[in-house]
């Protein structure tokens, strides 16, 4: 019989919902239509990505002051327990996505993380984001 190692789905997007007003919609669908994008879902995420180029120094620049970490910053079971045996507390401060191990409890996610500053995504179990509640901002 094999064992397999069970790890934490990591989703590389995220669903967001807008709402357009019917030109701007159907201006959209036209140059769908024109073949200028695949999508609308193309057409939106391009939008995005020129915007978010644009601003780069200023995302820099705040991520710098802030001392976000960005990107992807997962915490395990063992982390929180060293954190934890040395007596520290967790300010985590992510742009991106921040996760916390499945088998993290919540009592282990209390006693070790002062506050989470997320901007992006937090994958966590739903207890422990009960938990931590009061300490997310």
């Amino acid at each position: 019989m094999a064992l397999q190692e069970f790890r934490p789905k990591i989703v590389e997007s995220e669903k967001i919902t807008i709402n357009l007003g019917p030109v701007d919609l159907g201006q959209i669908d036209l140059l769908v239509q024109e073949g200028f994008y695949s999508n609308r879902t193309d057409l939106i995420r391009t939008a995005i990505r020129n915007q978010l180029q644009s601003h780069a120094d200023v995302v820099k620049q705040t991520v710098a002051r802030k001392s976000l970490v960005l990107g992807l910053q997962h915490y395990s079971r063992a982390d929180l327990e060293a954190v934890h045996a040395a007596g520290e507390k967790l300010h985590i401060q992510v742009l991106g996505l921040a996760s916390i191990a499945n088998d993290v409890t919540p009592e282990l996610a209390v006693a070790t993380i002062e506050s989470v500053t997320v901007l992006g995504a937090l994958h966590a179990s739903a207890a422990v984001k009960a938990a931590l509640a009061g300490r997310i901002r």
